[in-house]
């Protein structure tokens, strides 16, 4: 049984305002298997207050200095990956391949690029007689989601210390470990008081704090586009920056090709990795209408071939994260049978012989149009549906017949025509067979959010640009 009673603030770890804590749920057991305590506005106060102390002497740092506490937290955080890992399969039912392998490994392959960035970032420009300079926006609330922890907190805690702003972090509560561990790892490594400060709790007690906080610069939000929209309303009152990367309804259009059956079958495979709890998965396959049969016998078995089981065995899948996550997406698959999709595997209820546990049945769905509910709704679980369509044409306009937009997948042979079809599809991030990329910027248009994170694009937001104008004389 864990138990985490403190919060970080200031470079210390600090007991909470008013004496509070939270249990955390294993999925796969569903029972208690820690506690956490948790803040409350007062907290948000304190930490928020430790973090404009620290922001004119952190601000004020070389990016050599900054190198060198990244490097150090590289260290920490090498060391601690089977801490990371073990917390995962806890927290978020990840199986233990998936949470010590590419969960834990994308929080090292972000601390990598940004490292790799601020070598040769330009804070810097002399423009004719004017000076571009960008500086460090202030002070930071981070909060992120629990579906790929470590990857969102990387993804917002790194570039917010190698550009030289402070920052508070409110990770969910429902897989709060691995926040808890991370807090340690930055601890270990020597980073200045009041520069990374840990705040858990929910959203009311915690994250509307800090979105509204006088003080913060900035809000950087991963989660639901619900949630999201409340963040911007609470934070417009101090026109702070908010970025957001929400949720998606993604689009994977699967060419008219000899590779087709295989691009199915991975395409299955994609969706249902981290239990389908993945904003950018690939859950609305295009398929041409004239092999839909085909496509659906390849789905079935590829979806068939899907273990789940638990975390700590050699199961492809574990749990959803929660009781609620469950019942939400039961009901969504309850609303796709009802409104006539056609069943092609899995289906409602648990997989045979896991009634303990969060456990869903690897679901696909054919024949679906657009217009239906489990087509529009992001699901959030193992569940795939297949749309038909006519000619590219049609798969484009079926794509982007979304009110969302954070990524979207082309798989073929013809790369001149992936691309082609790569290029009309309204979404922040495409990949071209299964491509992948740390430096490619990640984030959404319309309902997906705003900004961008990874790489050297993942800076930009954390930074103010300043013209200073007449700073050289012009040249005679």
């Amino acid at each position: 049984m864990r138990e985490y009673l403190k919060l970080y603030i200031d470079g210390q770890w600090t007991d909470p305002a008013e004496p509070h804590t939270i249990d955390v749920v294993n999925p796969a057991t569903e029972q208690v298997c820690g506690t956490v305590a948790v803040g409350t506005a007062a907290d948000v106060d304190r930490a928020v207050a430790a973090a404009r102390a620290a922001f004119d002497g952190w601000s004020s740092t070389e990016p050599a200095q900054r190198l060198a506490l990244l490097r150090a937290v590289l260290a920490e955080y090498q060391k601690r990956a089977p801490d990371l890992g073990a917390a995962l399969i806890e927290e978020l039912g990840a199986p233990a391949a998936l949470a010590n392998g590419f969960q834990v490994d994308l929080g090292t392959g972000h601390l990598s690029t940004t490292i790799e960035v601020l070598e040769g970032f330009r804070f810097e420009e002399q423009r004719g007689a004017s000076l571009i300079v960008k500086e460090p926006i202030g002070v930071c609330a981070l909060i992120t989601p629990w579906n790929w922890p470590l990857n969102q907190i990387a993804v917002k805690v790194f570039p917010a210390l190698a550009t030289g702003c402070t920052m508070v972090l409110k990770p969910s509560e429902l897989a709060p470990f691995s926040g808890q561990i991370f807090a340690e790892i930055l601890d270990a490594a020597g980073v200045p008081a009041g520069v990374f400060n840990l705040v858990q709790g929910d959203g009311l007690a915690v994250g509307v704090p800090l979105a509204s906080h006088p003080d913060v610069d900035l809000v950087s939000f991963t989660g639901s586009a619900r949630a999201g929209i409340d963040i911007a309303r609470n934070a417009a009152a101090g026109v702070k920056r908010v970025t957001q990367e929400l949720g998606g309804k993604n689009p994977n259009i699967i060419l008219d090709d000899d590779a087709f059956a295989e691009n199915v079958g991975k395409g299955v495979v994609s969706m249902m990795l981290n239990s389908g709890q993945t904003c950018s998965a690939p859950s609305r396959m295009l398929v041409p209408g004239a092999r839909m049969a085909e496509a659906i016998e390849v789905a079935r078995a590829a979806a068939e071939g899907v273990t789940v089981g638990d975390p700590h065995g050699e199961f492809a899948i574990g749990p959803v994260v929660s009781a609620n996550q469950f019942d939400k997406i039961q009901t969504l698959i309850a609303k796709g049978i009802g409104e006539g999709a056609t069943l092609v595997a899995g289906g409602p209820g648990k997989p045979d012989g896991l009634s303990t546990g969060y456990y869903v049945r690897p679901t696909v769905f054919a024949e679906v149009t657009n217009d239906m509910t489990i087509a529009r709704e992001e699901i959030f679980g193992p569940v795939l549906t297949i749309l038909g369509y006519d000619d590219l044409d049609h798969a484009v306009e079926i794509a982007n017949d979304t009110e969302y937009g954070l990524a979207g997948f082309v798989a073929g042979t013809d790369l001149a025509q992936a691309r082609a079809v790569a290029r009309r599809i309204r979404a922040g991030s495409i990949a071209i067979n299964d491509g992948f990329d740390f430096h490619t910027p990640f984030g959404g248009y319309k309902k997906s959010g705003n900004g961008r994170e990874w790489g050297d694009f993942g800076f930009h937001d954390y930074l103010e640009i300043k013209g200073v104008l007449g700073y050289a004389p012009p040249e005679e």
